[in-house]
């Protein structure tokens, strides 16, 4: 439905497509994708970076290097866990996030604050908990850590709001925030502290915008989380992080923490800061690899202007 809704549409900037597509509900990723083809061409017709016009409404401008992080698997045992941070911090990452579940999650947690103090640590609770379990969540609050990521349920805001007032631990929203409206009732139920914006969870980058601008103006930090990018999305993502109100390290870890071989030139961590750079040529500022491309293709489908 998408594909030829666009198809033979005049589309002068990405917000069009935006309206184009607003017929079709949810599918989110697939939106994504769309628009982040449309910003790409709008860049390179400007003659600027994604980063750069992407950032067009901001006095500040975009960076040029962007705060990294990467994030931990639950691993066989705490000890394990605990070599895999510093296996990290030897490459040169400065944040570390952490997954937890019911049964392995004060504890590892407390043991991972005790052998990195000076290293900021976050948890990524992916909605295990419920309310009921605030006074476990209380257990981390002398742990001085960055954030509690989506503790409670996957679509919940308001059950949010009520933990809220009962940790020390700032608390971020992740899956609960897909759209610019979600994260206007999160704001306005003191939900959160901090919110995780990822463009295909939000339908693009014209949504992750909006919710930017919220969020900023409201005082409350975001930060651009990760969803298995190629180094095409990985360009995108950067871009959106680069703007002025992303203030946290994202997960939008080097290349090399997910593919051996990327379809495009790989991310490298700058080690010496824990960033990535941005890039700066127009559009996305990568090039595809058709052939490595090809190589890992495992359905193809062309559409044209008549197709229906």
């Amino acid at each position: 439905f998408l594909i030829p809704a666009a198809l033979g549409q005049e589309v002068e900037e990405p917000e069009e497509l935006v309206g184009l597509m607003q017929f079709v509900r949810g599918h989110p990723l697939a939106k994504a994708g769309l628009e982040q083809a449309v910003w790409d061409l709008a860049a390179q017709r400007d003659g600027l970076s994604l980063a750069h016009k992407l950032a067009r409404p901001y006095p500040e401008g975009a960076r040029s290097r962007v705060k990294v992080g990467v994030s931990i698997g639950l691993q066989p045992t705490i000890d394990a866990t605990l070599a895999v941070i510093q296996g990290y911090l030897e490459q040169g990452y400065g944040r570390i996030k952490l997954k937890i579940k019911p049964g392995r999650d004060v504890d590892l947690a407390r043991r991972a604050r005790e052998a990195f103090p000076d290293v900021p640590i976050m948890l990524d609770a992916n909605s295990a908990y419920q309310l009921s379990d605030a006074p476990l969540l209380q257990q981390l609050d002398d742990l001085d850590l960055l954030m509690l990521e989506q503790p409670l349920g996957y679509e919940d805001i308001y059950d949010h709001s009520l933990l809220r007032p009962q940790i020390q631990t700032p608390l971020c929203l992740d899956e609960s925030i897909h759209s610019a409206d979600h994260a206007r009732y999160a704001l306005a139920l003191g939900a959160c502290d901090i919110i995780n914006i990822k463009p295909s969870r939000v339908t693009g980058w014209v949504e992750a915008r909006r919710i930017h601008d919220l969020c900023w103006a409201a005082g409350v930090p975001v930060w651009c989380g990760g969803m298995l990018e190629t180094g095409v999305g990985r360009a995108a993502q950067l871009a959106l992080a680069a703007l002025p109100g992303f203030t946290l390290p994202g997960d939008i870890s080097a290349t090399a923490r997910y593919y051996e071989v990327d379809i495009t030139a790989p991310f490298v961590l700058n080690a010496e800061d824990s960033t990535m750079t941005v890039p700066t040529r127009p559009g996305l500022g990568v090039e595809v690899d058709r052939k490595q491309l090809a190589a890992v293709t495992v359905r193809r489908q062309t559409f044209g202007a008549t197709h229906v």
